[in-house]
């Protein structure tokens, strides 16, 4: 497996472009949250923690399977993903508790409307996406918008400069 500096510097390098990587503080949060509630409606059973109960999707399967990825990568931005998914899990569970029409046109706009914000900044940028050479983009995009938030925050300036090193400077 490919260490956090690794999966981080070649998805920047796909992302070299202020405005892309702009979109993608944008879209991603709305794909992620547009999977969360899509995946929240097939309620597969529910699990007992004590007095609170909760309900198996695919959703929550998924979020799971990624929050191991991430916390394998990095316990630090893994427990923040990890986090980020469960808040997304929540809001995706509530919408799909809606009549379908409000759940479907949430989960199916915002997956619009987040691959759009994102497909216009790779078109600024000249530049595929990476996902379209490798899968694990789809994972490491989440991750990236965490770790960009991190480094404009002054955050982890040894990954920041390693990530730079690799993918080159942004402009």
């Amino acid at each position: 497996m490919k260490t956090l500096t690794e999966q981080l510097a070649q998805y920047a390098s796909y992302h070299r472009d202020r405005r892309n990587i702009l979109t993608h503080f944008v879209g991603i949060p709305m794909i992620v949250l547009s999977v969360s509630t899509l995946l929240a409606r097939p309620v597969l059973g529910q699990l007992a923690l004590g007095g609170f109960t909760l309900a198996v999707t695919p959703a929550l399967l998924v979020a799971v399977l990624a929050a191991v990825f991430y916390l394998r990568l990095d316990v630090r931005y893994g427990l923040v993903m990890a986090l980020w998914l469960a808040a997304s899990n929540h809001t995706g569970q509530w919408l799909s508790t809606q009549g379908t029409a409000l759940w479907l046109g949430a989960g199916a706009g915002l997956f619009i409307i987040g691959w759009a914000i994102q497909l216009l900044g790779h078109a600024w940028e000249g530049r595929k996406p990476a996902f379209v050479d490798d899968l694990v983009g789809l994972a490491v995009g989440p991750l990236f918008v965490v770790a960009e938030a991190g480094f404009l925050l002054g955050l982890r300036r040894e990954l920041f400069s390693a990530v730079q090193a690799s993918a080159g400077k942004v402009h």
